[in-house]
């Protein structure tokens, strides 16, 4: 009698979370789709940007539903909506810190995401249309297989010769082996009664001993064949991987004819222990992601339960709050690194997520609603602080109107929160006023210091010595660097122009020596093409890619650096940053020029 394959079936799959959005800075956040098992050979698409994705997803709806299909449409998936959040994000912290936390965010549609839904939706609804189509070829092959088994029965009956009959067994099990999979609960049933027909062929027509034994040795190999596979599998450490390879070894092993007796159990025994190592293997590595998902479980309503603490013990300042908003981003960034938690509980504590941070916020606004007023009062106050410095600002009695200004800033401290709308703007009117007297102040009492303008004709003279200079050299600029250094303190109001014309002056010493530096660089560099060029242009090509490769490289970081003075323009004190940042551009587009001109210079001499 046939004997029983039992294949313990995968755990089932977790579903996608959703996303967290409300309507603050921090409330809203993406929890992209994650998937149980590993990325199956696409990890290059963690490296696409969103244009990528779309483009390789819009290439993989056009193919034929797969299992490998879908762990890559899957992963696309995550991909996108990893960098889909992080949009999300920056498009909130933007808007935010342009119109104050308490301003009213709403999401723009996002066109991307459109299209990539679009998609996705072609591809499930092809993978659905390839189920049902496999499905009905599933349930034409069990049939074309129960109408071999009828065959067979016939065969049995047949008054045909040997010869004659055993060939028509042997087309039967050829034509049995090329019918494709049946529906898996029916499986088990039609290989057993297979299997005990083709063992009453055996024992009904007697088959010459020597034919059989030649059938039941081709069989006996095929299935040691695949007890070594399956034991190498059994040590295998891509379980998953391994568990499916071992179905479809139960499937040949269940295609593969008998055995003689004395080696039936034996063999049957030795496959079916490897078979348990791998699903207790397989079984094993599912119950470990789900005591992971336990641990999970357990972080979320940890997390959940420290902003409700939040909410029960609302914040009575706008400090406390700032600091506890600040707690809240930290929490949905870690919310974001926790993994599922177990399907049971998985959308619940979700839900508990979602709606602990909209009370919080909600909670947070009713704060601030009512502290409106106060913010108000105190814009007012600071506004009549910003007209009594800005006269002040205007005074020439130094003594008095400092003690009366340092006053001002003592009750500007102390004058209470406005808006973040109004604060950037009302303080650099109270700041400008300030800086206008103490520079007026600082002009006021540098102007009688003769060592001041002894210092200015000093560097006036400097400055006309190294225009009129021929250097050939860096140390001698860093000489000149160094008189200029040595000398003091200039008024005040000469220190700004006296300064620009240093630094023309410093830079054109600077090209001069660049620029024969360049030249004799440049010089060495023909010299090394005409080389080349004279030993057969060996190595030509390969300089060319280098400096090609160089050029990109310096579009890249210029493009950067370009970019990142958007961002200095922001900040306090910008001035020194933004200038050094320039220096490094002009430096890059110098070193860009000098190289496409070497590549110019070998694509003649190609």
């Amino acid at each position: 009698m046939a004997t029983k394959t039992t294949i313990e079936a995968p755990v089932e799959e977790q579903t996608t979370q959703q996303e967290i959005a409300s309507q603050e800075c921090v409330e809203a956040t993406t929890v992209e789709p994650q998937t149980e098992e590993g990325d199956n050979g696409v990890s290059e698409i963690a490296n696409l940007d969103k244009e990528g994705v779309l483009a390789r997803l819009a290439e993989k709806v056009e193919e034929e539903p797969s299992a490998e299909l879908r762990d890559e449409v899957e992963a696309l998936k995550v991909a996108f909506y990893k960098i889909h959040r992080a949009d999300m994000d920056t498009r909130r912290k933007t808007f935010f810190e342009e119109n104050g936390a308490d301003a009213e965010y709403k999401p723009q549609t996002d066109e991307a995401e459109v299209r990539f839904k679009e998609l996705y939706n072609i591809y499930r609804t092809k993978r659905d249309e390839a189920t049902a189509l496999s499905d009905k070829e599933k349930e034409a092959n069990y049939n074309a297989r129960a109408a071999v088994i009828e065959e067979l029965k016939q065969l049995i009956d047949s008054e045909e010769t040997l010869n004659t009959t055993f060939a028509k067994f042997h087309e039967l099990q050829a034509r049995w082996r090329n019918i494709g999979q049946v529906p898996q609960a029916k499986v088990s049933d039609l290989y057993e009664t297979y299997n005990l027909h083709v063992e009453n062929f055996y024992d009904y027509v007697k088959i010459n001993k020597e034919l059989r034994d030649l059938d039941w040795k081709r069989n006996l190999e095929t299935k040691t064949a695949l007890c070594e596979q399956a034991e190498a599998l059994s040590e295998a450490t891509a379980i998953i991987e391994a568990f499916h390879k071992l179905q479809k070894l139960h499937e040949e092993w269940r295609e593969t004819g008998p055995v003689s007796v004395e080696y039936k159990e034996s063999l049957w025994e030795r496959f079916k222990a490897a078979s348990t190592i791998i699903n207790r293997r397989h079984q094993e590595h599912f119950e470990a992601i789900k005591a992971e998902q336990v641990k999970n479980f357990e972080r979320k309503s940890a997390l959940c339960e420290e902003i409700e603490n939040f909410i029960n013990n609302a914040p009575v300042s706008h400090k406390v709050w700032s600091k506890a908003s600040e707690r809240l981003q930290a929490i949905q960034a870690e919310w974001r690194t926790i993994g599922f938690a177990p399907k049971k509980d998985n959308n619940k504590v979700y839900d508990r997520f979602r709606a602990a941070c909209n009370k919080f916020f909600e909670v947070k606004r009713a704060f601030y609603a009512e502290t409106k007023d106060d913010m108000a009062k105190s814009l007012e106050i600071k506004n009549a602080l910003c007209e009594r410095a800005e006269a002040i600002a205007e005074r020439e009695d130094w003594a008095k109107a400092t003690e009366e200004l340092l006053a001002l800033q003592t009750e500007w401290k102390n004058s209470g929160t406005v808006a973040r709308k109004y604060a950037d703007t009302v303080w650099k009117r109270f700041r400008t006023a300030c800086d206008k007297f103490f520079e007026r102040k600082a002009q006021h009492f540098s102007s009688i210091d003769n060592e001041y303008t002894t210092n200015l004709n000093a560097k006036r003279a400097l400055i006309e010595e190294m225009a009129k200079a021929t250097v050939k050299s860096f140390e001698e600029i860093k000489e000149y660097q160094r008189r200029w250094s040595e000398i003091g303190f200039v008024p005040i109001r000469h220190k700004e122009e006296l300064q620009k014309q240093y630094k023309t002056t410093l830079d054109k010493l600077f090209a001069m020596v660049r620029g024969a530096d360049r030249e004799q660089q440049m010089s060495k560099f023909k010299n090394k093409v005409s080389s080349m060029r004279e030993a057969g242009g060996k190595g030509l090509r390969s300089e060319r890619e280098k400096l090609y490769n160089r050029v990109k490289q310096l579009e890249q970081e210029i493009q950067t650096l370009e970019n990142n003075i958007g961002f200095f323009a922001k900040s306090k004190g910008a001035e020194a940053m933004i200038a050094a940042v320039e220096e490094k551009i002009a430096r890059a587009k110098r070193e860009m020029n000098d190289t496409i001109e070497r590549v110019k210079l070998i694509d003649s001499q190609e």
